[in-house]
């Protein structure tokens, strides 16, 4: 575990804690199903073993109570042994109101992460 910082956070949109959301991924050479620490709308940690440049493209996949989610990130940072901070590209255009309603139960449920 990271130790925490004092500094205020860069981020311009607070990401919203999750404890039980999942999502099937593609970026060659691997594919996989990680937890997802933190979501916002413009991006995402996902839990993984498995290293990726800054840079490297990944589809996402989320199937959820709110349907089919399809997006396109982009990957920000790494945290070794722990995962990658990823930021949303582009989401399907007919995913978006699930997308949308995915956020809204999850900010109704989970205090948000900055």
């Amino acid at each position: 575990m990271l130790p925490m910082s004092n500094a205020p956070s860069r981020r311009r949109i607070p990401r919203i804690a999750s404890s039980d959301l999942w999502v099937y991924w593609e970026g060659l050479p691997h594919h996989d199903i990680s937890r997802v620490r933190d979501l916002s709308p413009a991006g995402l940690f996902v839990e993984t073993p498995y290293r990726f440049a800054t840079g490297s493209k990944l589809r996402m996949h989320f199937l959820v109570q709110e349907g089919q989610i399809r997006f396109d990130a982009l990957v920000r940072h790494t945290r070794q042994g722990q995962g990658h901070g990823l930021k949303i590209q582009s989401v399907a255009l007919k995913d978006i109101p699930q997308f949308d309603a995915l956020l809204a139960r999850l900010r109704a449920s989970a205090p948000a992460k900055t």
